[in-house]
């Protein structure tokens, strides 16, 4: 219904500038909200109909998001060795600029490297001492690509261009009277969204990929690329999975060597598959055309080299998927620091949540959602939103106090998550 100036005017609003404890509506409630409700939609796994994409670790995307919390977590590293603490920054803007090769059986060469382009927000010089930004850039970008690639040489393939400054006066001075109160403040007004558990089709995208791309496992080979992404659609119980590899030249002499490596990759996709209870099919490389050899073949194990570009916050959610089906969070949590960034912290404590939920006997499906207002404390969210899915179908206000002991502990948990963001032990995609 139109709302109308009458309306609007029987309302006592309030005003607030500067004071976010104050109500913006006369009678609202200001303390932490835990609101509880059921799932009313079906279960995921038995909906008709389901998609589900991973963008691999080598994808654009991907490597934007490993990058940009690569370099948070050494910058907040290197905070703590030489100031004690973490101090503020947010380099969640990162910006991958595809370069140009020309690959060939045998081996290729890439003719113009691919840029990497660090942007956002740090601290660059703090009590007399500067920060060196640059290197910190750099050696995030040795460290993540060569612990994540074969293929791809960080020295020769990659240019990096760090296009970090200081943050604004009142986000730094907001960051700064945290340190001084003791008390953790919300750098920005954000949502976490967290689910659990993952469906079956969920499960098996993860899985393909992870195994897929596990050097460890005994089918890999060498001219697998890094760069994979898998897109599943499921109606019913039949699946069918789109992949796509970006073959490495290298350890192809010829268009057959090809051929035979993208039926391998089917063939252990397929044999991975089984392992779900689902049907599925797999289709490789769908647009290749070897009649003509056009076929995915790259330097480097990914399409970046051949111009494909990435951003930070285009790919996977935290939970390392696209899922459109469910409950998800827009915001970009990689490169954010993981002292007072709620778009960090939420997003994954969102998750947590959930996971512990589907613990209890009682609860089969938890989806959580985190708001969080700015200068609040981090471990005060705006609202809590957890609704759930109990075995026996009854409303799950009756496990109210068993809900809110769980969350509270798990937001009173926020400084073992900064600890295990800056050890690089959380993965974000």
């Amino acid at each position: 219904m139109p709302c109308s100036h009458a309306s609007l005017s029987k309302k006592a609003i309030v005003l607030v500038i500067g004071e976010p404890d104050t109500p913006m509506l006369a009678g609202a409630v200001r303390a932490m909200e835990i609101a509880i409700s059921p799932l009313a939609e079906p279960a995921i796994d038995a909906r008709p109909v389901e998609v589900v994409e991973r963008k691999g670790i080598g994808h654009p995307d991907s490597i934007c998001d490993g990058l940009a919390e690569q370099f948070s977590i050494l910058l907040s590293q290197h905070y703590i060795e030489r100031f004690g603490r973490i101090l503020h920054h947010n380099v969640d803007k990162m910006l991958l600029c595809g370069g140009a090769s020309s690959p060939a059986f045998g081996g290729g060469r890439v003719a113009r490297p691919i840029e990497l382009i660090f942007a956002g927000q740090a601290t660059d010089r703090f009590a007399g001492e500067e920060v060196p930004i640059e290197e910190l850039a750099g050696e995030a970008t040795r460290r993540w690509i060569t612990a994540h690639f074969h293929a791809l040489d960080p020295s020769r393939h990659v240019k990096v261009t760090a296009r970090v400054r200081p943050g604004s006066a009142d986000l730094v001075e907001l960051f700064e009277r945290q340190e001084a109160s003791g008390v953790r403040l919300s750098n920005d007004t954000s949502i976490g969204v967290g689910y659990a558990p993952l469906s079956r089709l969920e499960r098996l995208v993860l899985t393909l990929e992870h195994r897929l791309n596990d050097v460890q496992d005994k089918n890999w080979a060498p001219a697998r690329g890094q760069d994979m992404k898998l897109m599943a659609v499921r109606h019913g119980r039949q699946v069918d999975i789109t992949l796509a590899c970006a073959f490495v030249d290298r350890h192809l002499a010829n268009l057959p060597a090809y051929l035979d490596a993208r039926a391998a990759l089917a063939d252990d996709a397929k044999a991975i598959a089984l392992e779900s209870g689902l049907d599925t099919t797999i289709g490789v490389n769908l647009a290749d055309d070897p009649a003509s050899g056009s076929v995915y073949l790259t330097v480097t194990g990914t399409s970046a080299e051949g111009g494909d570009d990435g951003q930070v916050g285009r790919g996977n959610r935290v939970n390392g998927l696209i899922s459109p089906y469910r409950a998800m969070s827009l915001e970009a949590a990689s490169g954010k620091n993981p002292r007072s960034h709620v778009g960090k912290l939420y997003n994954v404590a969102a998750n947590r949540m959930a996971a512990a939920l589907v613990g209890f006997a009682e609860i089969t499906e938890a989806n959580c959602v985190l708001v969080s207002r700015i200068g609040r404390p981090v471990q005060e969210p705006h609202l809590v939103d957890i609704r759930v899915r109990t075995v026996d179908g009854r409303p799950p206000e009756r496990l109210r106090a068993t809900i809110t002991q769980l969350v509270q502990a798990e937001l009173a948990n926020m400084d073992a998550l900064t600890d295990a963001f800056v050890a690089g032990a959380v993965l974000l995609s």
